[in-house]
């Protein structure tokens, strides 16, 4: 191990290096994800630039970016967008009118020549240029030169974020935008009437074209939050407002969005639903089942989740009553006799009804 990593430092020093091939891979995060991963070697190189260049960035980015940074995250940017959606809306008394945005196929568009521009800009030293673009080099997005990052690289991490820098700063700076939060390539502006939500996104597109970006229609809207007559969806959830009978007040509500629950449950069904499954016990299958609902309970709670995470409990009773049938060969699941809710309750699985947790002074920014 001594012996490679001297043989890199050789070849880091004497501008040898070429980055080797990548191993290409597919996951379902939830969506299908092509990841491509570095070798040993090549990762070695990837963190130590990471571990230099990411202090220095970090400082140069606004604060309202959210992704692959330290202190920042998934729940501190919806918690972020509640603080705006607030101060728009007057504590929920006047409309607020979102522009959500969703670039299309991400990484895989990223511009190799804008993106060694804007590193030049900031760095002076020519070896380092010369080492970040072995690294950009080293990938293509199939059937095109010059364009694409990988997926699974921490430096793609932090060079989409350098690359996006541009974006950040021209909505906040260039066109003086005061209620703007991103996450990678998702973002959310927030407008106090459609007319000023529409011009933002014919400047938007303008300046994600220059980019070499666009973005992705299907996911991306203009939403009217006024008394529930649009929602949107943003980081897993889905946002919409809704009047309260008993204060008669509006509130911005967040809960999973309806595709989330959809793949959590095809998750369960896989399963609870195998005949592999069949020949393992209670306890085997539940603990192939409870990772997956812990994992998805821990990331959701912080929202109005508990009439979904109800339902999901009762999805979760009636696949493994299923699966109990089926293992004891019995006809129906068995609900009142031999799978009741007591039982189902004290199996040892992961009940979501009741961990809602409420925004706490650290989650709100």
């Amino acid at each position: 191990m001594t012996d490679h990593i001297l043989q890199l430092h050789q070849d880091l020093k004497d501008k040898t290096y070429r980055h080797g091939k990548y191993h290409a891979f597919k996951i379902n995060d939830p969506k299908p994800r092509d990841i491509h991963k570095a070798s040993v070697r090549d990762r070695l190189v990837h963190h130590s630039i990471y571990k230099i260049l990411y202090p220095y960035f970090d400082n140069k980015f606004i604060f309202d970016s959210y992704s692959c940074r330290l202190d920042k995250g998934t729940h501190k940017a919806i918690a972020r967008f509640k603080n705006f959606s607030q101060k728009v809306s007057v504590n929920n008394t006047r409309t607020v009118w979102i522009l959500k945005g969703d670039i299309k196929k991400f990484f895989a568009s990223i511009d190799h020549i804008i993106l060694q521009g804007i590193l030049k800009r900031y760095i002076v030293d020519q070896d380092i240029l010369w080492l970040l673009n072995q690294l950009i080099s080293s990938f293509n997005t199939e059937d095109k030169t010059n364009v694409g990052l990988p997926l699974g690289n921490l430096t793609s991490q932090l060079f989409v974020n350098i690359y996006m820098n541009e974006f950040d700063q021209f909505i906040k700076h260039k066109l003086k935008v005061k209620y703007y939060i991103r996450y990678a390539d998702d973002f959310v502006i927030l407008f106090a009437s459609r007319e000023e939500a529409e011009l933002g996104l014919k400047l938007v597109k303008s300046q994600l074209m220059r980019l070499g970006l666009t973005l992705n229609e299907d996911k991306s809207k203009i939403a009217d939050l006024r008394n529930g007559k649009e929602g949107f969806d943003f980081l897993g959830f889905h946002h919409r407002q809704s009047m309260s009978k008993r204060y008669r007040k509006r509130y911005t509500l967040k809960f999973p969005k309806k595709e989330a629950v959809k793949k959590l449950k095809q998750k369960v069904k896989e399963i609870l639903g195998s005949r592999a499954t069949l020949k393992l016990s209670m306890t085997e299958v539940i603990n192939l089942v409870n990772p997956i609902l812990r994992g998805w309970m821990n990331y959701f709670r912080f929202g109005n989740s508990n009439r979904v995470f109800n339902r999901i409990d009762s999805y979760v009773h009636e696949r493994l009553a299923l699966w109990w049938s089926k293992k004891h060969q019995k006809r129906g699941r068995g609900w009142k006799i031999n799978f009741t809710w007591e039982k189902f309750s004290q199996s040892g699985i992961t009940l979501m009804t009741g961990n809602v947790r409420y925004w706490s002074k650290t989650l709100n920014a």
